[in-house]
């Protein structure tokens, strides 16, 4: 079905990912990354309130947009092309066993991860920033693993589910204007007696989870798999639970001066604008890469 949302014609994500040949997963992963641009509708179609975060839809003009391009569907595909462990290693020459100890030092982000019924998490990367590290970090590659990260991996760090949060902060972060809804995104990740020791007020509290957004679409179907589902998507080591407690607090300041009155109001439906270009960057990396960090370094 198409409707009009702010004067254009749109498509639902299941028609807009048949129009772009692509799998509900590929398109979602396709919007996530800014391949494919969406816009927000309210539950009956009508444009959403700017700054929200829930339903989407793709305007029927970035349909057109992408099918004109050169060597449609092949390239977008592989744009969002994301590969395992094992298919990363292959792509840069190495063995799997090294490709594991580069992730897990934080080399390569994830962009997305399912739970395998046993509870293990299987994480994915892009190939194309599997293909661009593999050419700005050849040394890594090869010879002897530098100093710090010897030290971190033997002592059991793993920098996967931190760098797969921060990068969905990051995404989510970029799709509202609203400064309760940018509370609730940083909010998401914290564990609960954190996030009360931040936001005090249990009306506030109310709102965030309320506005809550979904970090990932992961189907677990055992206890195990739950469990490690959520272990990815809380923060937990004491740097990186302090760098999303110092930005709720900021968020909460700006969300108490602009908006005082909402957490008293009653709960409203949420929905989702994109906006282009204004995602801040949460992404952090170690210091043995060229990415700069935004997080505080790992002791």
């Amino acid at each position: 079905m198409t409707v009009m949302c702010d004067g254009q014609q749109t498509l639902t994500t299941g028609r807009a990912a048949r129009e772009l040949e692509l799998r509900t997963g590929e398109l979602e992963l396709a919007t996530q990354l800014g391949e494919v641009r969406t816009v927000a509708a309210g539950a009956d179609g009508r444009p959403a309130g700017a700054g929200s975060l829930c339903r989407r839809r793709v305007p029927a003009e970035e349909i057109a947009r992408l099918r004109a391009e050169p060597g449609f569907p092949d390239a977008l595909r592989e744009r969002i092309r994301a590969v395992s462990t094992t298919e990363a290693a292959a792509l840069m020459g190495i063995g799997p066993g090294r490709a594991v100890r580069l992730t897990r030092a934080g080399c390569l982000g994830p962009v997305r991860f399912y739970v395998n019924r046993f509870g293990a998490v299987v994480w994915l990367y892009l190939a194309a920033e599997v293909a661009d590290f593999a050419d700005r970090e050849p040394d890594l590659l090869r010879g002897n693993t530098p100093a710090a990260m010897r030290v971190m991996l033997d002592s059991g760090q793993d920098w996967r589910a931190r760098q797969w949060r921060s990068r969905r902060i990051a995404q989510l972060m970029g799709h509202t204007d609203d400064p309760w809804e940018a509370a609730a995104v940083i909010a998401a990740v914290l564990p609960p007696e954190e996030l009360a020791s931040v936001a005090e007020n249990p009306l506030e509290r109310s709102l965030l989870r309320r506005l809550r957004p979904t970090l990932a679409s992961v189907i677990t179907v055992t206890p195990a798999a739950r469990e490690s589902f959520e272990r990815v998507l809380t923060a937990d080591e004491f740097d990186e639970v302090l760098w999303y407690r110092v930005h709720l607090s900021r968020c909460l300041e700006r969300a108490r001066k602009e908006d005082p009155g909402r957490p008293r109001t009653p709960a409203a439906v949420p929905t989702a604008v994109a906006r282009p270009g204004q995602s801040p960057s949460f992404l952090n990396s170690p210091s043995w890469t060229t990415e700069t960090s935004s997080l505080p370094s790992r002791s």
